[in-house]
């Protein structure tokens, strides 16, 4: 299973966590719980952390980049 953006209305299947991605308007995104281990995605993470902190208000993970940064590198997960 790959990345895929899901409604908020949906729940989020085992083995997998939500990410909402976006500087201003947040999509909603399930992860396979898998990608953790990849450099590329904990490489997204620590940037993400290093700018913004986890002080996410929205109750979830909250990468706020735009889309495409964060489908460029967890594509490449998805295909290998």
């Amino acid at each position: 299973m790959g990345i895929r953006s899901v409604p908020m209305t949906m729940g989020v299947p085992k083995g997998c966590f939500a990410v909402y991605v976006g500087e201003t308007q947040k999509r909603r995104y399930v992860v396979p719980i898998s990608h953790l281990t990849q450099p590329s995605f904990q490489d997204l993470l620590s940037r993400a952390e290093d700018e913004f902190g986890f002080d996410h208000q929205m109750g979830g993970l909250r990468i706020p980049c735009e889309e495409e940064a964060f489908l460029d590198p967890t594509s490449h997960i998805s295909r290998s």
